[in-house]
């Protein structure tokens, strides 16, 4: 049984200015998926403090999953921190930023230089296309756990988790 755990990112969470509803939502899709739930935190937009959850986490889960912290702002570091932690740097995707562009015309709005910044991710990490929103998520496999970090809008983590995380776990650790 894999073991996991549950990083939920924002400043907003942690002062209790918001409900995190996406950790109960993940937690019991686990439970579903006979995923062992290790344990759950709150982190604020803090780079180092991110990381170190990441890595501390990852001495003893197989499966971490971040949520929140991926929008195109400065104080949204959890593609820097996850490249923190695993010690690679931020890579471009050009295809992402293409994504976001696209996402951006269908409601015929334009993106700013900062959306620009969702389009790079952990290098080595695969983009997990966001099917509701402009923030793509991403999952990074070391070997030794799976990291996946997805947006912290519910119904953005919510679709990704339906459509692309249960599918990505159930194959990695041949679930049911």
């Amino acid at each position: 049984m894999p073991v996991g755990e549950i990083i939920a990112i924002g400043t907003e969470l942690l002062l209790g200015e918001i409900s995190d509803t996406n950790t109960t939502s993940i937690a019991r899709i686990f439970r579903s998926l006979g995923i062992d739930l290790y344990r759950t935190m709150i982190v604020g937009d803090n780079l180092e403090r991110i990381a170190a959850a990441i890595r501390e986490a990852m001495q003893r889960s197989d499966i971490i999953l971040t949520t929140g912290g991926l929008g195109p702002t400065v104080d949204d570091p959890t593609r820097q921190a996850v490249a923190l932690a695993v010690g690679v740097t931020l890579e471009y995707r050009p295809e992402l930023w293409e994504q976001i562009q696209e996402r951006f015309m269908r409601y015929s709005r334009q993106p700013s230089e900062n959306n620009r910044r969702q389009a790079f991710i952990p290098q080595g990490a695969v983009a997990l296309e966001n099917p509701v929103g402009s923030a793509p998520a991403f999952s990074l496999d070391t070997g030794k756990n799976i990291i996946i970090s997805l947006p912290g809008v519910p119904r953005e983590m919510d679709a990704l988790m339906q459509q692309k995380v249960i599918p990505l776990l159930r194959s990695r650790f041949t679930l049911d």
